[in-house]
């Protein structure tokens, strides 16, 4: 995937209890080499926000759309090498990209809506 630039800071993406608890959601934006590849976790009240790209082969994570989490909804799973991501770290802990994160993208929740927030944090990429 090439790098791309996230949506604008305030840019809404859903209210919090849009999504299950657990339960995930991917959102695009743009197209081609600007399309931006996202998708939102909910665990315990709390969201969490990754590019919706795995470390290993740089590929999609869900083979499905919005299938981010594993059957029991404990972890994030990459659909094309099952590999395994903490939901609130990242980190992956079992499979080919094993010790390396998922990219995170900064949101906040603001007026009771999940947002781009204004700061990104700088990316894991080698």
């Amino acid at each position: 995937m090439t790098e791309s630039v996230a949506p604008p800071p305030g840019t809404v993406l859903c209210k919090p209890d849009a999504l299950d608890d657990p339960g995930a959601k991917g959102f695009t934006f743009g197209h081609g080499a600007d399309r931006f590849d996202m998708f939102l976790v909910r665990k315990d009240g709390a969201v969490h926000a990754y590019l919706n790209e795995c470390p290993h082969a740089h590929a999609r994570l869900d083979n499905w759309p919005d299938k981010f989490l594993t059957l029991d909804e404990t972890r994030i799973v990459c659909g094309v090498h099952a590999a395994l991501f903490e939901i609130e770290s990242g980190l992956c802990t079992s499979g080919p990209c094993t010790g390396r994160r998922l990219t995170p993208v900064a949101v906040e929740v603001i007026d009771g809506e999940v947002r781009i927030a204004a700061s990104q944090p700088a990316t894991n990429r080698p």
